[in-house]
């Protein structure tokens, strides 16, 4: 790696670039640890633009750890609606209360008490503590490590576990210890403009005199692209039921034993959150869905022979897991009363809610709304 007048050469180039042209991001106006963590938290395999508008609606509602730590674990997942992977949302406030509890309300200073926090792993911690603490931490995220792979034109899979510590050693060399939070976030800028996954913007590099990758003209091909874990592609079926003056049934957070594979599976597509009545579907989505609501149901509500409008159906990308969501519109003359169900108007599922429910459940709402007609029937 680059050494003596070389590394000042470096860290100088890349600390200017980034000074000048950095993106003006909220989070990036302040040293506060809380409102940087919680965009740590909320860019996780998030993209930047669709993170600024929930970091600032959740810091209007939370202003600080201690607002944070004292909500109703309900108000913070209906905050987080839409953002998704929303354990995130559940270890940040598990992490506040701790906080509170253990540390006065401030995240604490030291790494081995930040890596206590449900939540913070390396990379997280040494984010946090660099940017808001000035601690000589090297982050090593996935645009660092490609940055890195590229400037020493590093061969693999970097998430090989000897290959990952050898990147993270090389990024401890470079960390520029009278800046070290400002130039991680250099690193991760760069990796995350420039020095992209695909057609890297070498012209424009600031360090591109000291990329081995772009001497070796395999810029393009480093660095090498992982196995993808193969997609398992999921389908449910959703109902909605919707009484005269458009209201509809949703279901709590689910609470299933664990030993129910079916039910903990679906109570892990629908986030924990707020739903439809929705199951996992073998073949046919009508007839299961159908016996799904006999169950559940009230008899006076089921006898009635439901007529369920089959929607548009909609889809939904989780990590690996494909998933197609065919939603029925069911018409009732009442909403049934269930234990723990609320009634809301329909139309208030499309937008920002009062209850947290996931994109998916959103999907459903808007394909409900969407369509006068059903594109065909099936009692």
């Amino acid at each position: 790696m680059l050494k003596g007048r070389e590394l000042g050469t470096f860290r100088q180039q890349l600390l200017a670039w980034f000074r000048q042209y950095q993106r003006d991001l909220p989070w990036r106006r302040t040293k506060d640890p809380y409102r940087i963590w919680l965009s740590e938290i909320m860019l996780q395999q998030t993209r930047v633009a669709a993170v600024v508008p929930y970091y600032e609606r959740f810091l209007e509602r939370f202003p600080d750890i201690h607002a944070l730590a004292a909500a109703p674990q309900d108000e913070v997942l209906r905050l987080w609606s839409g953002l998704g992977y929303y354990s995130r949302a559940r270890n940040l406030q598990r992490a506040a209360q701790e906080i509170v509890a253990k540390h006065g309300g401030i995240f604490p200073r030291a790494e081995k008490d930040a890596l206590k926090l449900p939540g913070i792993g390396s990379y997280t911690a040494a984010a946090i503590l660099s940017i808001a603490y000035g601690a000589k931490h090297a982050v090593l995220d996935g645009n660092v490590a490609r940055v890195l792979a590229r400037l020493r034109a590093v061969q693999g899979d970097l998430r090989d576990a000897k290959r990952w510590q050898s990147l993270q050693k090389s990024a401890n060399a470079l960390l520029d210890p009278q800046s070290p939070g400002d130039w991680n976030q250099a690193m991760m800028e760069l990796g995350a403009t420039l020095c992209a996954p695909q057609a890297p913007q070498c012209l424009l590099c600031p360090v591109a005199q000291f990329c081995q990758a772009r001497k070796l003209g395999l810029a393009d091909l480093l660095p090498a692209r992982r196995k993808k874990r193969a997609t398992e592609k999921i389908a449910l079926a959703a109902a909605v039921l919707l009484d005269p003056r458009g209201h509809t049934l949703l279901l709590p957070p689910p609470t299933l034993p664990k030993n129910k594979a079916e039910h903990a599976r679906v109570s892990v597509l629908v986030s924990k959150l707020w739903h439809f009545p929705t199951i996992a579907v073998r073949t046919d989505p009508a007839v299961e869905l159908q016996a799904h609501l006999n169950d559940i149901l009230l008899p006076s509500v089921t006898k009635l022979s439901l007529r369920l409008e089959l929607l548009p159906a909609a889809r939904h990308t989780v990590t690996h897991h494909a998933i197609t969501l065919q939603p029925f519109r069911v018409s009732v003359t009442q909403l049934p009363r269930l234990p723990g169900a609320k009634t809301i108007p329909l139309s208030d599922l499309t937008s920002p809610s009062s209850l947290a429910i996931s994109n998916l459940t959103r999907k459903a709402a808007r394909a409900a709304l969407a369509s006068p007609a059903a594109l065909s029937a099936r009692a």
